[in-house]
């Protein structure tokens, strides 16, 4: 069983969000996001692809196609295949992000 401490593996990085993988197949990835003050993934879409955003830590503006809200730890959204997605820390504090998209991307890299 492959188990990790999410709390032993957070990266962060005042130029830039951090992603951290957490396990990764040719089907699906899941990766943690960190996220300081200020900093975003840019507006972006997967057409085959799916992802959920869960907040761990924090809170964070979470647009989905043409909405926009503010989710809080234990809040999670999903953005369908084909949706504009992303996301932005807009408060003082860390944003952690548990992300996970199926199918993967990039499945020739497995």
């Amino acid at each position: 069983m492959d188990v990790k401490k999410v709390s032993e593996v957070l990266r962060f990085n005042p130029e830039k969000m951090q992603k951290v993988n957490l396990f990764e197949s040719n089907r699906m990835f899941c990766d943690i996001y960190c996220l300081e003050s200020g900093q975003e993934q840019a507006l972006h879409d997967h057409q085959e692809n799916d992802k959920i955003y869960f907040v761990l830590e924090g809170q964070g503006s979470f647009t989905v196609g043409e909405k926009t809200q503010i989710l809080q730890q234990g809040e999670t959204t999903c953005a369908w295949a084909g949706e504009l997605h992303g996301v932005k820390n807009t408060s003082e504090n860390r944003l952690i992000c548990l992300v996970f998209m199926a199918p993967h991307p990039q499945p020739s890299k497995f």
